[in-house]
This record gives structure tokens, sequence and C-alpha cells, in this order.
């Protein structure tokens, strides 16, 4: 056989764990996992498959190629064959195929703005050779448990003797799924990913591949008083209303207005600001209501589903999940989105769940839900003999988009240590703004506006920030935007400078460059070049007339309904792609700097490092503020504090 240097490979595996559920490498743990077919072309050759399921095997050469770093492994969705490559070949438990050889054509399609599916890469790329339809079926059946009736003779599991035409449909799939992930490759192969993306994909595999670990006592416990808290306000609810099902938002709103009080929506918002005036019982039923529908306790549920053997969970982020910033995704417990704790006394409501004292629980918290709801950062916990440094940068996008616009008064600040949304209001107000000092009180205002119009938003995005429910009136809003625009105005001419840009780009298909980004259109793609050398991509890149009339840049990609669809950008809109992914950027240098410290978690601008008891903060502070090379000028800081769970500080 010829020297090996490239294997691309797809698989079809069993296993009776729900993979979208628990994850792959949970996934790998059941007795009853097993490699169904193994697809694979040699450096690009055709493709063989090997019917593992029918006692084939794959050849001895194969075999020491699948861990030979020298030889290139490719597959869409890669750590998905990785992870159950490293199961089959019999590595230890909680050791994997080194990643630092495995490539994955689903990261490369991302990185060109690309949909994360075989099949919507495909298309919209145009390939022949589509990934056949059917495919669906015959995973149903052949590679998840199936029901036991009569008809099957009560089997659990469906197998090639029980379907061979169906059998050799789905080699025929396995065999297309690797074409297709070659012609990708083929297509994509002028657009090649920096090395140095790659090296980030490795090190991001190497945190999955480490997992978190979950206080499991913690996570159980909170179901248990979870479920008992619904029975308790359920009851409660049913003997104010009498209604059947109290949770019926048609009953419910039927109840309230036989009572006086007619509502459009039962939305949380909605709830809350009804709450300050409803009469008794109305606002208690409407309390019962809101603390009935605090879905964060699901996380718990996720965090049971995806626990591994190792008492850690894996596989919890997405590499390059947001194909516009190229940042990460959230998978299975989604850290991304957990919400914040405030109470006082974390620790000894958590040590109530911990030992399950649901009495004492009772006593002390008026509002369970919201309680074990703040609780849930605190079920991710370092290994024992260990603990947690939690590093997060300050404000590193007002940092990055003031680097970007050279808007000189705000470097300032953020050299001087000084805080962003005092100085923003002083700048806005004229007049000096402490935190807890004189004029104080406007700092609210420097905070909203800073945190709602540094990309071009207006009224619409103060009030999605909260700025009624802050006490801000109506009247206020559109001043407070012109002031902030007024005080920044070359972040102002940066919008519209880089809108120049990308629509004289798009236009005259030449390449243009503002304030260190660069723009060029090739092959129906728009790319823009970060200062690391990283490109955003955007898919077929058109002009456009908008609703106001006036020309805009349009492209393809996934829009808000998470379909695949033409989407409307402006000047304020790619800067905030821009900023998001130079941030990103300076995430990945850090994460490198520290490689080295065990990190188990990171959300946007934070890392979550388990680390020796010795470890000093300062040092890992210092290590992360650092400011990479491609940023000179740029003023970074991190701050940090040590725990012994994850909470917010």
């Amino acid at each position: 056989m010829e020297i090996i240097k490239t294997l691309s490979i797809d698989l079809e595996t069993f296993s009776d764990i729900e993979l979208s559920k628990c994850g792959v490498y949970k996934y790998v743990e059941s007795p009853a996992f097993e490699i169904l077919l193994f697809g694979v072309s040699v450096n690009g050759g055709e493709v063989a498959v090997y019917d593992l399921a029918q006692g084939e095997k794959i050849p001895e050469e194969i075999i020491a190629a699948l861990s030979d770093n020298s030889v290139t492994k490719w597959a869409f969705n890669a750590s998905f064959e990785r992870v159950c490559l490293s199961k089959h070949l019999g590595l230890p438990s909680g050791e994997y195929l080194n990643p630092q050889s495995w490539r994955c054509s689903m990261i490369w399609s991302a990185y060109m703005g690309l949909p994360l599916s075989l099949a919507g890469a495909g298309a919209v790329i145009g390939l022949p050779e589509q990934k056949l339809k059917e495919g669906k079926e015959l995973i149903k059946y052949f590679c998840v448990p199936c029901a036991p009736t009569k008809a099957n003779g009560f089997r659990t599991r469906n197998l090639p003797k029980h379907a061979p035409e169906k059998w050799a449909q789905f080699k025929a799939y396995n065999k297309r799924d690797v074409e297709v992930e070659m012609s990708i490759q083929d297509k994509l192969r002028k657009f090649s990913v920096p090395d140095f993306v790659w090296e980030e994909y490795c090190l991001d595999q190497q945190i999955n591949d480490r997992g978190i670990a979950l206080d499991m006592a913690v996570v159980e416990n909170a179901i248990l008083f979870d479920e008992n808290s619904r029975e308790k306000l359920s009851a409660k609810m049913q003997e104010l209303t009498s209604l059947d099902n109290p949770n019926s938002v048609q009953q419910m709103k039927q109840w309230l207005s036989e009572n006086g009080l007619e509502v459009d929506s039962l939305g949380k918002k909605e709830v809350a600001a009804m709450l300050k005036t409803a009469p008794q019982p109305l606002a208690e039923v409407l309390s019962l209501r809101q603390q009935l529908a605090k879905s964060s306790v699901k996380k718990y549920q996720a965090m049971k589903n995806a626990v591994c053997s190792d008492g850690r969970a894996h596989g919890m982020f997405q590499f390059y999940g947001a194909n516009r910033s190229g940042r990460w995704a959230g998978r299975l417990i989604q850290l991304q989105n957990l919400p914040q704790n405030h109470i006082s006394d974390l620790e000894q409501a958590r040590e109530l769940v911990k030992s399950g004292n649901y009495t004492a629980m009772e006593m002390l918290y008026d509002d369970i839900p919201d309680t074990l709801s703040q609780l849930i950062r605190t079920a991710f916990v370092p290994k024992a003999g260990m603990k947690f440094i939690v590093s997060d940068f300050s404000a590193i996008e007002a940092r990055v988009l003031s680097w970007l616009a050279r808007e000189e008064w705000r470097l300032e600040v953020f050299k001087n240590g000084g805080d962003i949304y005092c100085a923003s209001a002083s700048q806005m107000f004229r007049v000096p703004v402490e935190k807890h000092g004189v004029n104080g009180h406007l700092r609210q205002k420097g905070k909203i506006a800073e945190l709602a119009l540094g990309y071009g938003g207006s009224v619409g995005a103060l009030k999605a920030m909260g700025a009624l429910e802050m006490g801000l009136s109506e009247d206020e809003l559109q001043p407070l935007v012109d002031m902030w625009r007024n005080s920044n105005p070359n972040i102002v001419r940066f919008w519209w400078a880089v809108d120049r840009c990308v629509k004289q780009t798009v236009k005259e298909r030449i390449p243009t460059e503002t304030h260190v980004i660069k723009f060029n259109y090739q092959s129906g793609m728009l790319f823009i070049t970060l200062p690391s050398g990283r490109r955003l991509s955007y898919v077929k890149p058109r002009m456009d007339i908008n609703k106001f009339g006036s020309e805009s840049v349009t492209y393809e990609g996934v829009g808000s309904t998470k379909k695949w669809e033409r989407i409307e950008s402006y000047g304020p809109k790619f800067v905030e792609n821009i900023v998001q992914a130079i941030s990103r950027d300076i995430l990945c240098c850090a994460m490198q700097t520290l490689s080295d410290y065990r990190i188990c978690g990171h959300v946007h601008d934070e890392l979550i490092i388990e680390c020796p008891l010795d470890t000093n903060v300062s040092e890992i502070c210092e290590m992360m503020g650092r400011t990479p090379p491609f940023a000179k000028g740029l003023p970074l800081r991190a701050d940090g504090y040590e725990c012994d769970f994850y909470k917010k500080d």
C-alpha cells in the first residue's frame, strides 16, 4: 500500500445513548456503542467502506495511521470521528487521539461563512454530488434502538440481516458522505484556513477532551428541589384560581380577564410589569406564574444528561460556532448563557442543596426556582485538591472599538485604569462623574449608552437594553443617543468608513482598507481581513435596496430564523462583527499563553482555569492581559478571582 499522508473518514455508529442530549463523549461510554461502517479515502483516492457490523476489519496500516501524527485525518465534524475512534481503538477511559493531526471540514465551512451541516454546505457551494436524502431514515433504522413490537419479534435493535437492501443503501450513504466531504475540501482549496486557526482548533479539542467537573450532589438535589417546589407552586396556583391547568396560557389569560385584568401576553417582561400594579390575589397568582416559568433550572437536567463516568462534562464548546465572528458557541449545558448569581449567601444556599435540606431551603428562601437558578454556576467545580481561577478581560469590546476607531479620550481612560461608564457619562453630560461619588447617578446612563450604542444602535437599542426599566424616560432616549455620538466622533466615522469600504468592494470588486481592516472580493465572497490575519467571510454579497429606499449590502448566511437566508447589513453591523472577531482573537492569544494551565471552560471574554491551590491569581491575570503583537497600542486588562466552585464574583 502507498505511504499514507491523508485520510478522509466518515463513520456510522450505534449507541443506546442519545447523542444530541448527551454529546459524543458520553455516547461512546455506552457498552452498546460500536462503529458499524468505516468509510475512508486514502490520499484522496477511491472511497472504501469497511462493514464492521458484519465482521470486516479496518486494514492494519489505516489503524496505525489513525494515531500517527504525521498523517492528516479529515472528517466533517471531526471531533465525533476522533472520539469514536479513540474508544474503538481501546484507548484508556478519558484518553483520546491527539487532535493535532485532525482537520475538520465543518470548521473549514464555518470559516468560509457556510452552514455547519454537510448537506447545507454542499448545497450552498453547489456540489454535483449531494448527500443522499434517505440518510436520516437509515440512521434512524440502524443507529438508534428501535421500539419492540410484535411485528419485529420484540427486538430492540435493527441489524443488517433484518433489512439487507436497506443495509446496502446505508453503505452507499456512508460512501457518499466521504465523497461530499472531499468535494467540499476540493471546492474550498483556494481559501485555506490559516495554520494558527488549526492550532486554536487543536487547543479547543484539548479543552473539550479535558472537560469540567460537576458536583452531582448539587445537580441531583437541585432537580429534586425543583420538582418539589413546582408541585407546591402548582397546587397553590390551582387553589387560588380553580383552573384545571394553571400552566395553560389560554386558561390563565381567561382567569385574569374574568378578574378584571386584560393581558395580551404572559411573557417574562409583561408579567414583571403587571406585578408592579396588580391587586391581590392577582399579584400572588402572577408571582406564582413567574416562579413556575423559570426554565433555567432545566440546565441541571442538561448536566445530568451530559456528565460522563469521570464526573465531568465534555464537549461543551463548539469551535467557530458563530460564523460571523468565529466565536465559540455553547453545546449541551450552554455555559454561554447561564443566569447571574446575586444572592449574598450563595455558599449557604449551595450547601443546603448539596446536603438535600429542602425544609431549611423553604424556610430561608421565598423563591426556590430563582435561588436554584442562581446556583447553576456553582455546580461546576474543580477536581479535588484544586481550585478555580476565573479571569476575564475588562470591557474588551469597548477597548477594541476605541483602539480601532482611534478614539483617544477613551484610550486614555483605559490606560489610566478609569471606569469607562463614568468617563462616558462625564463626556456626555460635561460634568465630572464618579462611581458612588459626585454625579454618581449619571453612571447608569453612561453604562447603558456604552452597552447599547457602540454599534450604531439608537433609541430601539436603548429600550432593548432595558433603559425604560432602569428609570430613563422615553424623552431622554434620543438626546442620550445624540450625546453619545457627539462624544465619540471617531467611532461614528469608523462605522461609515467601514460602510464605504464594504460597498465599494462589493460594487467595484476592488480591495479597500480602513483603520487596519482590509476588504476584498474573490470568487463570489466578501472577505474582511483582521489585524490577526484571520479573515471573516460573507457568502454571495451584492447590493440591494433596503426598506428605507437606500442601497445596502446583503449576503447569505444563517439569519435570526436559524435558516439559511439573505441578510442585510451596513457599516455599524460589520463593525460589530469586526470588534467581536478581534476580541475573540485576543481571547485565543490568551488561551495559547495559558495553555500549560488547565483551562476547562471559557465564555466570550472569560477563562475558567482549574489549578493547584498555590497558583497566583495576579500571575494568571498578567499573562491573560498581555497585548498580542497584532494589536499594538491596545490597552488590555484582565481581572480575576479564585473560588471553590464556579460563580460570578
